[in-house]
């Protein structure tokens, strides 16, 4: 059985002397990634305006991007550990120049999409072989801290991408958003061939080309299905043979992976509930944290009226609040406390109350938004942690690596489908509530079409109304996630407990006490 197959691993290279330099030089380069995750948001109407963008076409712009990478992480780790993880950073630093490049000089949505996809593959790379790294370098009792470290630069990228954005685009063309990549890729690309010392390992699982074809393909065609849902009609035949394809897709990929040694995602592990508890949850929290940010940006600029820089400023207090709790160690402290399924059903509460905070209070003014954001950051930084130590103790020692590339998998796949999900509510909200829009046109289209001022203000009314509408059904979601994540989780570990009871001996078994 592949869930139980052991391979001999090398042993770690231990401390590295210049480890604490190492590290900042790859929470560089993983910055350069995490940054164009979320810088995007900002730049959503100039891209209406200056490529005629529709609101399909956005969403496709952020996910080709995220489906990418997602489809890849694990395959990526895989050729990482056998032909070297050194290397395999390099090729990730260039590919995601290379891309930032092609994206910044694009002429339509068309080659901006697939410039973005170019990006997912050399942000795969980088985001596997970065933590690959990590972990090599630092020794157990410094490992917790370094990964900490790495954990709240993820936050930075997520606080500093749109307020970067807006900067660029008060003083720039869209174009420039992606060039800004450029230089902060070849200072990574310089250090990472200097500093970073090379490791592999030569008795490594084989890369699973065939399972990351099946898994790209598969939640590509799901996804499209969902996007294209509010445009075509959820029941016409383009979006159900989508949907077909892509959950046969998945199904063929999932029995790929049951029939091959070296799979890239093996399916026995969801035979754990631990494991599929943390995932469920892993999900939920990209989930809201992926859809909540492309709704924001849009309600902070459409809704409340302002500039990109604005924008991105107000998106802060969510990332920031989660930067400050993860300085502070707050969710690791709480967790031996706690017990992680209460930690996961609080931090998740907190999300989720966020959002229907930023839904119910933040509609007309930023006071009660800023409100929501600071629930969601506290909530995040609090379930974040429980989650990945869930799914990294689910998993066997030897199998720690693929804990990785499932948790970077997971946070793709959960923002991805948090965009598209909810912008697919928000579109189909939207064409319910101002008839003759169709689902998929833009905010600033309805309005440039609009034939008097109250008509206009009937349009923006419900624009509001659908981004409400979906941020709500986000608080749902997460909620119902973390919930069930808890409870499977809590389910798992009294399993755990009862096995570990010690069996009565015979000598004690049926005594009466006395």
């Amino acid at each position: 059985m592949t869930a139980t197959t052991t391979e001999k691993q090398p042993a770690p290279i231990g401390p590295h002397p210049q480890r604490w330099l190492i590290l900042g030089v790859i929470c560089l380069a993983q910055l350069t990634v995490l940054l164009d995750n979320t810088i995007l948001s900002v730049a959503i109407p100039s891209l209406n305006r200056e490529l005629d963008a529709s609101a399909t076409d956005i969403q496709w712009m952020i996910n080709a991007y995220s489906l990418v990478q997602s489809g890849l992480l694990l395959t990526a780790g895989n050729a990482a550990d056998r032909y070297g993880r050194k290397k395999l950073l390099v090729a990730g630093l260039a590919l995601f120049g290379i891309g930032s490049l092609a994206a910044g000089l694009a002429q339509s949505s068309g080659q901006l999409i697939a410039a973005r996809a170019g990006m997912g593959v050399g942000g795969a790379l980088l985001m596997t072989t970065i933590l690959a790294v990590v972990v090599q370098i630092f020794d157990d009792s410094e490992r917790v801290k370094a990964i900490a470290l790495w954990s709240t630069v993820s936050s930075l990228g997520f606080a500093a991408g749109p307020l970067i954005g807006g900067i660029m685009l008060d003083h720039f063309w869209w174009g420039a958003i992606f060039l800004i990549n450029i230089p902060v890729a070849a200072i990574g690309l310089v250090a990472v061939i200097a500093l970073v010392p090379e490791s592999k390992n030569p008795q490594g699982e084989r890369p699973d080309l065939f399972g990351a074809l099946l898994s790209t393909v598969g939640m590509t065609a799901v996804v499209y299905a969902i996007i294209s849902g509010p445009e075509h009609g959820w029941t016409s035949r383009e979006v159900l043979a989508s949907a077909v394809v892509g959950v046969a897709v998945l199904t063929g990929f999932a029995l790929w992976e049951l029939s091959i040694p070296y799979p890239m995602l093996d399916m026995h592990f969801f035979q754990n509930r631990k494991f599929i508890g943390a995932v469920a949850g892993a999900i939920l929290v990209a989930f809201g944290m992926g859809g909540s940010l492309f709704l924001l940006t849009q309600h902070l600029q459409f809704v409340l009226g302002y500039g990109p820089l604005d924008a991105g400023l107000r998106t802060a207090p969510l990332a920031l609040t989660i930067v400050a709790l993860n300085l502070t160690g707050l969710g690791p402290r709480l967790l031996p406390k706690l017990g992680t399924p209460l930690t996961i059903a609080i931090g998740m509460g907190l999300v989720a109350g966020g959002l229907a905070a930023i839904a119910l209070l933040g509609r007309d003014t930023y006071n009660g938004m800023f409100f929501g954001l600071v629930v969601m950051g506290a909530g995040i930084a609090l379930s974040m942690p429980a989650m990945a130590n869930a799914i990294m103790s689910a998993i066997p020692p030897e199998k720690a690596g693929v804990g990785a590339g499932v948790n970077g998998t997971l946070a793709e796949f959960g923002n991805g489908l948090g965009v598209a999900i909810l912008g697919a509510v928000l579109n189909s909200r939207f064409a319910v509530l101002v008839p003759g829009v169709a689902g998929a046109a833009s905010l600033p289209a309805a309005l440039a079409a609009a034939d008097s001022p109250g008509e206009a203000e009937a349009i923006s009314e419900g624009f509001a109304d659908g981004l409400a509408t979906s941020q709500l059904v986000g608080a749902v979601a997460v909620l119902a996630g973390g919930l069930l994540a808890a409870t499977l989780l809590w389910r798992a570990e009294q399993i755990e407990r009862l096995a570990a009871a010690p069996e009565p001996t015979g000598d004690t078994a049926g005594r009466p006490a006395g």
